[in-house]
């Protein structure tokens, strides 16, 4: 059970945030729970929920990943259902990651999104993390808050946002104009590429405008997460 994925729709999610989340989210089915006897206080009641196991701290040692940062707690749980962004009520921005596949920059994401209000978070099924306990760790709670869609084509996805009144913006480090120059809405999604690689072709493509952050030239690019997060704010503020 060292593996953080227990199989292909199970996986170990750990450390408080993650975790109390999981538990409150009815759509989520949960398996086990390991905790501390100094953390049973903090689970959410639920009578669907498996009767808590309560280990020592070091116990955790022999069910998570080494270096895991689980605060004491942790869960089995199976992963969830995809959204089909047909389903999602479309008012907010929407972040569309074109194979970003690191799961700390997903989940860190995955939190700008929610803090920032997002309607819907949008990846490749092909190109992107699966669920995980490092990715739901990385959003700390925010997995459970916002759709994430996992799609099958991106260039037609982004053609069915256009149908829908969306403006597809393109982050490129080569862009003529600057985010804070676009005078973008919030019924914007924002495509970000994996770092190095940028955008694909096809993707860059079907962008309505391809937009670059104001930074200095002393720095080539930001972290895919760091400039998601600028972008949001940017776009809600």
């Amino acid at each position: 059970m060292k593996n953080q994925t227990v199989s292909s729709k199970t996986t170990i999610f750990f450390g408080k945030h993650a975790c109390v989340a999981a538990l409150k989210n009815n759509k989520r089915k949960i398996r086990k729970i390991y905790v501390t006897d100094k953390n049973a206080r903090i689970l959410p009641y639920n009578t669907k929920h498996p009767t808590p196991k309560i280990m020592q701290m070091k116990d955790f040692d022999k069910i998570l990943p080494k270096d895991s940062v689980h605060q004491g707690i942790a869960i089995e749980t199976e992963s969830l259902a995809n959204i089909d962004i047909k389903s999602i009520d479309l008012n907010g921005v929407i972040i569309i990651l074109d194979q970003v596949t690191d799961p700390h920059n997903v989940g860190a994401i995955i939190r700008s999104c929610v803090a920032f209000g997002a309607s819907a978070i949008i990846m490749s099924k092909d190109h992107a993390p699966f669920e995980s306990g490092t990715l739901a760790k990385s959003a700390s709670g925010a997995l459970e808050e916002i759709p994430v869609c996992k799609v099958t084509n991106l260039a037609r996805t982004m053609d069915y946002l256009k149908k829908s009144g969306y403006w597809i913006a393109g982050m490129d480090g080569k862009a003529k104009i600057t985010l804070d120059k676009a005078n973008l809405s919030e019924k914007t999604a924002i495509v970000m590429g994996a770092e190095g690689k940028g955008l694909r072709d096809l993707t860059r493509k079907s962008c309505d405008l391809l937009i670059k952050l104001n930074i200095t030239d002393q720095v080539e690019s930001l972290n895919v997460s760091n400039a998601a997060a600028i972008a949001l704010y940017e776009i809600t503020k």
